[in-house]
């Protein structure tokens, strides 16, 4: 404007070029989110006629499908070990060992164990392939011959996975958390990739919120949305992240994460590569870019791919203290993991994954939320200044806030015709309010969150924080 002095010009200018670089940046990640959404339609597609197959269906009831055994690291978890190892030694599988370690639990997790599940101590007689923290006493039940409990000192998730694929008898190991309840067939369908004749290294499974849902016998029998809004969105987030975040990535095999919470690996890969790292707050990651330069370094082809259908449920955080911790250590754990597999950035040796994937996760994932709140705060201060005009802000809107809300509305479509977990009518209205609003506070909530992470990383901040929960089948108070 005419008469303003040099410096307010200069910081008009900064901000109008700090609004409109946030948002093409926005612009441009939110549509590869749409791109990551149209691949997972084929996908889709290709998962309801495999699951259709009679043949296919034959050799998932015979005896061909490959031995599992089942890790379960525990740590105070009291309210939910029962109900979850009820499900885990309930499952429809052949072939099944279930490995649960209690990590040093200072709550009363090992007594709940030991009086729900009988068990009494039994010599050690496993080969020890992996340094972990000592181990105190092996048991067994008396009341399920496929239940092996460890008891050991506390050492992190990740030490408590090494400690039972070292007990481990079979090839192909499940890791789950001990909060999870995974459904009657899971395992059948999580294993269905090892029939079809190619390599694979591992497969990840679909994680859903089990809030609110009905839950009898370790079962989740009538799925329900939570009312709440902080859990609601996260309701919705999670089916945007599987049903076609993850999903997408099937066709360019790019996948870095298998959740920690549902995912089969080959044993005999991860033991090549010295089993899950200790010190990571996000084991699951690091360990699946570890896998794929393990497969790319020894020119092993082999795939690493999602499927839709295996459902495991988790109870997620209700307030936004614990939220705060989940989310602020996943983010440190992405820093962390992309920080150490720095070489794999836009490094064809790695394929797709170096080309692609690891890009997507630094400039799409990691950095957003300094993106994020750098284009919210230019865009206020842009405003007062003059530098910006209400269009532009309506557009900024529009890209930040809108398309997401369009693509979590369309995860929701996806679900409901597709795998209609949600069988009441209010629950899918419930889903499309939430996926409206979740753009407006529960986002950007969780970007200050995730900013909170790059601080810690810097400090070599490795703690997890306390995760507290309400127990499954507990109902709000308000409906």
């Amino acid at each position: 404007m005419p008469g303003d002095s040099p410096t307010l010009e200069l910081v008009r200018a900064i901000l109008w070029f700090g609004d409109h670089a946030a948002l093409t940046y926005l612009l441009i990640l939110s549509t590869c989110y749409a791109i990551l959404l149209l691949l997972s339609i084929p996908e889709l597609w290709k998962h309801w006629r495999l699951a259709a197959d009679e043949h296919l269906q034959r050799l998932l009831s015979s005896e061909s499908l490959p031995p599992l055994s089942l890790m379960v690291p525990a740590y105070n978890e009291e309210v939910t070990i029962g109900a979850s190892l009820l499900s885990f030694l309930t499952l429809e599988y052949p072939h099944l060992e279930i490995v649960v370690v209690n990590d040093g639990s200072k709550d009363q997790t090992m007594n709940v164990l030991v009086r729900d599940f009988d068990l009494y101590e039994v010599p050690p007689a496993f080969p020890v392939i992996i340094r972990t923290q000592e181990v105190r006493a092996y048991y067994r039940s008396r009341r399920h011959a496929k239940l092996l409990v460890i008891d050991k000192f506390n050492g992190g998730k990740a030490d408590s996975l090494n400690a039972a694929m070292n007990a481990a008898r079979h090839p192909f190991v499940v890791a789950v958390d001990a909060d999870t309840l995974i459904e009657p067939d899971a395992l059948t369908r999580l294993a269905r990739p090892f029939l079809l004749g190619s390599n694979v290294a591992a497969v990840g499974g679909t994680i859903r919120v089990a809030n609110d849902c009905t839950v009898e016998m370790g079962r989740v029998t009538e799925a329900r949305v939570d009312p709440r809004w902080l859990v609601g969105c996260q309701v919705v987030e999670y089916l945007r992240a599987f049903l076609f975040g993850r999903l997408g990535w099937n066709s360019l095999g790019g996948n870095l994460i298998i959740s920690g919470a549902f995912g089969l690996f080959r044993k005999e890969y991860l033991l090549a590569i010295g089993g899950y790292r200790t010190g990571n707050v996000t084991e699951d990651m690091d360990l699946v870019v570890r896998l794929h330069r393990y497969l790319r370094e020894n020119r092993i082809k082999a795939t690493l791919p999602f499927i839709p259908d295996p459902v495991a449920w988790t109870e997620v955080p209700t307030s936004a203290r614990v939220l705060a911790r989940q989310r602020e250590r996943w983010h440190r754990g992405l820093i962390g993991t992309l920080w150490t597999h720095r070489a794999m950035l836009f490094n064809p040796r790695y394929g797709s994954v170096g080309m692609l994937a690891v890009p997507f996760y630094l400039f799409g994932e990691m950095l957003a939320p300094i993106v994020e709140i750098f284009g919210w705060a230019a865009l206020i201060l842009g405003l007062a200044v003059g530098a910006v005009d209400g269009q532009f802000a309506l557009l900024f809107f529009i890209v930040a806030v809108a398309y997401g809300s369009i693509l979590s509305v369309w995860a929701v479509v996806l679900e409901a015709v597709s795998f209609k977990r949600y069988r009441r009518r209010r629950d899918f209205w419930r889903l499309i309010g939430f996926a409206l609003i979740e753009g407006l506070g529960y986002r950007q909530m969780t970007v200050l969150f995730r900013l909170q992470a790059f601080w810690k990383h810097l400090r070599g901040d490795e703690g997890w924080g306390r995760m507290t929960r309400e127990g499954f089948g507990v109902r709000p108070a308000a409906r």
